[in-house]
């Protein structure tokens, strides 16, 4: 662990935050049950929506956070930055597939991710429809419901199945070739609606991988961590320049088919 975490009780962190993620997916889901009455925004297109459930979740994890750990800073999809007294800095998506959320499909999750300086250390991500608790932190290995998980160990990438995500922000372009070459190695994909419940998945074997040519960083950094306990690999989404800003790509792969991978998409 690096010297920006020295003196930073993770332990204790790692605990509260498991605890609140809980109740953060009990708000979630009493709104999802409602969805009907609903108020949806649209951003920049109309398949990015955001709702009143993304902002009361995001709202009910940095209060119940903040009231433990005054000095933490917080990322959020949708409350952005807020940067604190110390080096911690927790990465919130509420709701990873709103889309879904919002079209009554049960494959959105909740995200939370704790950065120590520029080392995420903490990876969370809570599936309630499946009462699935995906939850990591550095040293300790990764679990689905205290129970150990392993990243997928195949060497071929027709072994199994990828996981990719697109996102309008690049073009067409920065996936389709990966997608043919992928096809004519006879793999194969899918794609649910949630980057960071597709990055559980890869941490738990469940995927070969995980590809999106740009994403957020609250859309990724709890699989990070989830996928690093695992023993996996992830490409250098971490040291991308202003990537808590901007974004970067991601890959993420089980470490006998991660070369290739990355020689297919060009992420490094």
């Amino acid at each position: 662990m690096n010297k920006a975490s020295d003196g930073v009780d993770i332990a204790a962190r790692f605990e509260h935050a498991m605890s609140v993620v809980k109740d953060a997916g009990r708000v979630a889901m009493d709104y999802y049950r409602r969805v009907d009455d609903l108020v949806v925004e649209y951003k920049d297109n109309p398949l990015d929506v955001v709702s009143i459930a993304d902002k009361d979740v995001e709202a009910v994890i940095r209060k119940l956070i903040a009231g433990k750990f005054p000095d933490d800073g917080f990322l959020g999809e949708e409350m952005g930055i807020d940067r604190g007294k110390n080096d911690c800095l927790w990465v919130i998506d509420p709701i990873d597939g709103t889309a879904c959320f919002v079209n009554k499909m049960p494959t959105w999750v909740i995200s939370v991710a704790l950065m120590v300086g520029d080392e995420a250390v903490i990876g969370l991500i809570y599936e309630p429809n499946g009462d699935e608790f995906f939850a990591a932190c550095t040293g300790q290995g990764a679990t689905v419901n205290g129970k150990p998980i392993q990243a997928s160990q195949v060497d071929n990438v027709n072994a199994g199945v990828m996981g990719v995500g697109m996102s309008h922000r690049v073009g067409s372009v920065a996936l389709v070739p990966f997608m043919t070459d992928l096809l004519d190695r006879e793999g194969m994909f899918i794609r649910n609606g949630s980057c960071a419940l597709m990055m559980a998945y890869a941490a738990a074997g469940r995927l070969i991988g995980y590809f999106e040519p740009h994403i957020n960083p609250w859309d990724c950094m709890a699989g990070i961590v989830l996928m690093r306990e695992a023993g996996g690999w992830c490409n250098g989404f971490l040291q991308a320049l202003d990537v808590l800003e901007k974004g970067a790509p991601i890959l993420v792969a089980g470490p006998h088919v991660a070369a290739v991978l990355s020689e297919m998409t060009g992420v490094k």
